[in-house]
């Protein structure tokens, strides 16, 4: 009789060792290994880590989005547990290949960086690019008359954006 509940004791471990093992591998392990890694000035742990983190929140993504697809796979619980082993234990160093190897070159490439472009400025020490300075630009090269009807056409644009809101507004008041 004890044979029997220590065996059922065990298929019961073996039937739930995602549940089990999950949040020890996937939350409590990484949380203090990036505490270490935090204290260390090594930026190889630090690698390791964070991008650990930013694989587990996209997983985690991944099964909030799709959560009714994959209760029909019964076998996912045990995919995200070996996957989550290998982003996670030394050996494997998982995340810090899926870095390496799709992270570093996505983020890198030239087509990717085009689109994250912002124009730098010329001479951005000798140049305040404020709205005063910009206004005084204007005013030097147009004219204060210019300016002043400028200023005027904004501020019935202005007017004329918050009557419209207001409108909106009292058309949808309970």
């Amino acid at each position: 009789m004890r044979e029997m509940g220590s065996r059922n004791f065990l298929d019961l471990v073996a039937k739930n060792i995602d549940v089990i093992a999950g949040p020890l591998i996937a939350l409590v392990y990484p949380l203090y290994a990036s505490i270490k890694a935090i204290e260390t000035k090594s930026r190889a742990d630090d690698q390791q880590w964070l991008t650990y983190w930013v694989m587990y929140s996209l997983m985690t993504l991944f099964e909030l989005t799709f959560a009714n697809v994959l209760e029909w796979f019964p076998i996912w619980p045990y995919a995200k547990l070996i996957a989550t082993c290998w982003l996670v234990l030394p050996q494997f160093n998982g995340a810090a290949y899926v870095y390496q190897h799709f992270v570093r070159p996505f983020y890198r490439s030239p087509p990717t960086s085009r689109i994250w472009y912002i124009p730098g400025k010329k001479n951005i020490f000798r140049e305040p690019d404020d709205i005063l300075t910009a206004a005084e630009r204007y005013i030097e090269k147009n004219g204060t008359e210019a300016f002043e009807r400028l200023i005027s056409r904004a501020d019935r644009e202005a007017r004329v954006r918050r009557s419209d809101y207001m409108i909106f507004d009292d058309d949808y008041r309970y």
